[in-house]
């Protein structure tokens, strides 16, 4: 009798759990295990439970603090290293564009959230099945174990539509990670079933967005101290012709093209020119920009003529001018139109800077303070653009005012409120307001290289 009731009530539990999950993927709810039901629980899927009534995980955990560290301590040998840095990186900022915290990785020690591939028994209380069943799966927030994440690496991790896309379960895992639990969107990432879908420009879903939002608060811009100037009236520009390329028979310097996904790349100068991204070396760019796919190379010369090669670059977005330095001279680009403005080029000692000065290494507009950073070897001068000269006190050591990027910066430039300082191939993103380097890249990392 006793053995009844232990039954009847195991069944009794079982056929409930199934009513709920059933209901949670929008099936017929029976209590029983039907065609569809065994369907949906063979799918690739989160190893997190399917059964939830929330939104967030219980009690809503979450970090407490802006800056979360990771450590990945065992990669997959489906993918290179460096893919699988980069790919992590990027469903980490999946998050950071839209909520107010940020992520770096580091090397060493215990991090924030732990994060390793491997299959079968791996060091918690969830073995993973096999290929094809439990994909991934990751804690909530919270001390210890809290955030780390965990790939069944009996998968065949791709960056494709083939075996399974590590951007697409790396992003769901880390929603997890984040204290998001599953949705029952099928359109929305955290859905419990893997399903591809292309990654190319990929944003968070809008389900996604509203529920780490609600956790976390929305990330807001840096403000810039004046708004966007309005265009004059008149009628609409053309659209601007695509930049030629151009491969020449010969040139004093090789072209870079083949360099684009090398990871030792370098840049001489990297500026914002109208919100799209630019990027030197060796007398030509490369361009990126949300208005077209892929990047776009091309020779400096051909778009503006008299320029061989830029040394250093930088744009103030309220006066519409761009500065390209060539040795001790500069050029103002008007930057809607992308052409040279009269009475150019000017001597780098205009600008207040020592005629010993023989080149600028880089140089950075800085929207917040509304002055530009101009560095030659290992130190740097603040130019005030409101007063048109340099402040009191320059040079500076780069080492007093920047700790963690180096002695010496090759390219700079500003995105989304923080700057990125290029030594050699080694970039750090830096977050002026605390002092703080977020991220350490790789500059080939901009050029969509994965």
């Amino acid at each position: 009798m006793a053995n009844s009731s232990v039954r009847s009530i195991t069944n009794d539990s079982f056929s409930q759990d199934l009513q709920a999950m059933q209901a949670f993927f929008g099936l017929e709810v029976t209590g029983v295990l039907t065609k569809e039901t065994v369907e949906v629980m063979k799918a690739p899927r989160c190893g997190v439970s399917d059964i939830s009534r929330y939104g967030h995980f219980y009690g809503k955990p979450k970090w407490r603090k802006r800056l979360i560290t990771y450590r990945i301590t065992r990669y997959t040998p489906d993918l290179t290293k460096s893919q699988v840095d980069a790919t992590i990186a990027r469903a980490f900022q999946l998050y950071s564009d839209v909520i107010p915290l940020d992520f770096k990785q580091v090397y060493t020690g215990t991090a924030d959230i732990m994060i390793l591939f491997k299959g079968g028994n791996h060091g918690d209380f969830y073995p993973f099945d096999g290929a094809g069943g439990v994909l991934a799966h990751a804690n909530s927030p919270g001390q210890g174990q809290g955030g780390d994440t965990h790939f069944d690496d009996d998968e065949t991790w791709t960056l494709t539509q083939r075996g399974v896309n590590l951007l697409l379960v790396a992003a769901h895992e880390f929603g997890h990670a984040l204290g998001l639990d599953h949705s029952r969107d099928r359109r929305a990432l955290m859905y419990p079933t893997y399903q591809y879908v292309n990654t190319h420009g990929y944003r968070l879903p809008d389900d996604d967005r509203r529920g780490v939002q609600a956790l976390y608060g929305s990330r807001t811009p840096v403000p810039t101290t004046e708004p966007k100037p309005k265009p004059p009236p008149g009628p609409k520009p053309e659209p601007e012709p695509e930049e030629p390329t151009e491969k020449p028979d010969s040139d004093p310097q090789p072209n870079p093209r083949d360099e684009q996904c090398s990871r030792g790349l370098v840049f001489d100068a990297a500026t914002s020119i109208s919100g799209d991204l630019y990027f030197f070396k060796n007398g030509y760019y490369w361009r990126k920009s949300s208005a077209f796919q892929g990047i776009r190379f091309t020779k400096v010369g051909t778009k503006w003529p008299g320029i061989s090669y830029v040394d250093a670059a930088f744009e103030v977005p309220h006066s519409n001018v761009v500065y390209l330095f060539e040795g001790q001279q500069y050029w103002g680009i008007r930057a809607y139109a992308k052409t040279i403005l009269s009475g150019y080029p000017k001597p780098i000692t205009n600008l207040g800077l020592p005629s010993s000065v023989s080149k600028v290494d880089a140089a950075v507009y800085v929207p917040t303070t509304r002055k530009t950073l101009i560095f030659v070897n290992n130190q740097y001068w603040s130019y005030d653009e409101s007063r048109n000269q340099m402040d009191f006190g320059y040079p500076r050591y780069i080492t007093w005012d920047f700790p963690g990027i180096g002695s010496k910066v090759d390219a700079a430039f500003e995105n989304y409120g923080y700057l990125y300082f290029s030594d050699g191939a080694r970039q750090s993103e830096y977050y002026l307001p605390h002092k703080r380097v977020m991220r350490v890249l790789l500059n080939y990392g901009w050029l969509n290289c994965y």
